[in-house]
């Protein structure tokens, strides 16, 4: 069937993608003459705004085709759009994403409008970011937790499995701790350049009475057991020193039940809100019966919930002088993720922006979405990420879930439509800037889920502590590991990699994925292999900012290039077990394979490339 229109291709829309506010919008549609359309119009709706309107496109008599234009609203919006034609009898169709068919039937393409004016720093995308876990990362010694917040338990062994288990009421409170610490990650800086570390992503490092510490006691105070915030700040020197930022975790849409704030547990001098309705704290949780019914963070009672647009919890975090947003930022943050985007209210975290913009101009916020953050809908309402006022960009969930299900065995055309869908729905700079992973400290170990696939995980919670692949299970793993690893730092957004996952690390979900870094005992080639990809990544603009631009994508081979100026860098990957051919345009003489040193050479303009199984390469 011919196509009609293709948003994707500059023959049928300019310019391509999401567009700044105020852009003229060029539209061209190419029915098959046989239809007999004598009319056509377009259909927008903005959403935002909650207007509908149209626009007739003009016909081309000799070529058969029907072409207009329009401006884009002069603020951000989302657009949804269609058309409508009608044949010379009379007769009206819609075409939309599905096809020609009924108007109730039509699928709307989307169009992001979005305000360009202010800028996004661009060292976030371009460079390599590591994720650490604060207590399992490494320690200098072992701390005592005497006097610290809550009832904690050291390991003396560093090496020893994590407690997973309910305790006596049925809860897992994770007062489990290891010990890892800012000056064990100061310790580590050299490796982390070694790796080609651009930025170190920490979990929350201030005060709370957990491992994950994604309760906060108190957002002024690191916590005790990873240092103090003059640790902190020589940390942040010494990595600015190596070129290397810090980006902090920022839990704002609830507090720890054991908190300064909340406090009870009255471990805090007081009063907090669940003492006193006179507490300052107070106006700044909802209870339905004060004090023991309160809103909290998806019914769990140890993570009340904050009102964040009440005034004086938006002084503390964001825009009082010393607010807590600013505060580290002067103390040597350069950037912040803010937990729970969906549930931060739009203001919220465009005033953050705002701040961040006046204290550190070249700072980053960074929001933790799962989904395309573009057209997300949470708690019914339409969210602007991406709109060009509040986030400069998005952990990039839809590309962990892509890339995992073409490593575990799906088709790479599926992995381009994702990914084709998140490019055009983004904003350029948003697209270039989302943090890709393959996994983080909410998601099963990535050597796991590869090398088990397509096997279920043990149903038993024990089992699945105790569980360590098998020889053949680990081969499978590393082998798409290799692969994965070259689809992360290859392409478009800033690879990032949760610690440990270079040195071979496994485990199933929270808490097996937070185990201690194997320090000593570290997968040496999978190292080499990060690291010389980390290297690459520093050295070649292609690979930071350059074009994409896709060359193969069928069945289990995926091939796309990354183009900068005269540079050129290709990805290609076979997660099939069996010897595929890939051919695509080669204007050069000779590739070589910077993973293997290889060489290949090109005929007629041409390379033609015949890729092991369960392997990849790198062309430069």
């Amino acid at each position: 069937m011919k196509t009609i229109f293709d948003p994707r291709d500059k023959s049928y829309k300019t310019p391509y993608g999401a567009v700044p506010c105020g852009t003229e919008i060029t539209i061209t549609l190419r029915p098959d003459r046989e239809e007999r359309f004598a009319e056509c119009s377009l259909l927008l709706f903005e959403e935002f705004a909650d207007a509908y309107w149209e626009v007739a496109l003009t016909p081309n008599g000799d070529e058969g085709l029907f072409t207009g234009s329009y401006e884009a609203p002069e603020q951000p919006e989302l657009i949804w759009y269609g058309f409508r034609l009608r044949r010379a009898g009379g007769e009206e169709v819609w075409l939309g994403q599905n096809g020609l068919g009924p108007e109730k039937d039509m699928l709307r393409w989307q169009q992001t409008v979005y305000d360009d004016t202010l800028s996004t720093p661009d060292w976030f995308g371009r460079g390599i970011t590591y994720q650490i876990f604060p207590d399992r990362f490494c320690r200098t010694s072992i701390p005592d937790p005497a006097g610290m917040l809550g009832d904690r338990v050291v390991h003396q062994n560093w090496d020893e499995g994590m407690e997973y288990l309910p305790d006596g009421q049925g809860e897992i409170r994770n007062r489990d701790f290891f010990g890892g610490s800012l000056a064990g990650v100061e310790e580590k800086l050299d490796y982390l350049k070694r790796l080609g570390v651009n930025t170190v992503y920490f979990c929350p490092i201030f005060e709370a009475d957990s491992n994950h510490r994604y309760n906060t006691g108190d957002y002024e105070k690191i916590d005790p057991m990873l240092g103090t915030e003059e640790d902190f700040r020589r940390l942040c020197d010494k990595a600015h020193a190596l070129g290397i930022r810090v980006m902090l975790d920022g839990v704002f849409n609830h507090t720890g039940s054991n908190s300064k704030y909340f406090n009870a547990n009255g471990e805090y001098p007081g009063p907090g809100a669940f003492q006193s309705q006179e507490s300052p704290y107070y106006p700044w949780y909802a209870f339905l019966f004060w004090p023991n019914r309160y809103d909290a963070w998806w019914g769990v009672k140890t993570l009340p919930a904050v009102n964040e647009t009440h005034p004086s919890y938006m002084d503390y975090i964001i825009r009082s002088e010393n607010s807590i947003i600013r505060r580290w930022l002067r103390a040597g943050a350069d950037a912040w993720r803010l937990d729970v985007a969906d549930e931060l209210p739009d203001e919220f975290i465009a005033e953050i922006r705002t701040v961040m913009m006046e204290e550190k101009p070249d700072s980053f916020l960074l929001g933790e979405v799962w989904e395309d953050g573009s057209n997300k809908i949470a708690y019914d309402q339409r969210r602007k990420y991406l709109l060009g006022r509040e986030t400069h960009g998005l952990m990039n969930y839809p590309f962990r879930v892509a890339a995992l299900a073409y490593l575990q065995g799906g088709d790479a055309e599926d992995f381009m439509e994702a990914m084709e869908t998140v490019r055009e729905n983004y904003p350029r700079a948003a697209f270039y800037s989302g943090m890709n992973m393959l996994g983080t400290h909410d998601t099963p170990r990535i050597l796991t889920m590869l090398g088990t696939s397509p096997h279920e995980p043990p149903a038993d919670r024990t089992a699945r502590a105790e569980y360590r692949m098998t020889d053949e299970e680990r081969t499978r793993g590393l082998h798409l590991l290799r692969a994965g690893a070259v689809l992360l730092y290859t392409f478009p957004g800033s690879p990032t990699v949760y610690y440990g996952d270079e040195a071979g690390m496994e485990g199933f979900e929270d808490p097996f994925n937070r185990g201690t870094f194997p320090w000593g005992r570290e997968d040496q080639a999978l190292q080499k292999h990060f690291a010389l990809l980390g290297k690459l990544r520093n050295v070649r603009v292609s690979m930071q900012s350059g074009e994409l631009r896709w060359l193969w994508a069928k069945g289990h081979v995926l091939a796309f290039a990354r183009e900068e100026g005269a540079e050129t860098t290709v990805a290609i990957l076979n997660v099939g077990t069996e010897m595929e051919e890939v051919s695509f345009p080669w204007t050069k003489h000779l590739a070589s394979d910077a993973i293997s040193g290889q060489q290949f050479v090109a005929v007629r303009d041409r390379m033609t490339i015949r890729v092991p199984g369960m392997e990849c390469m790198l062309l430069i």
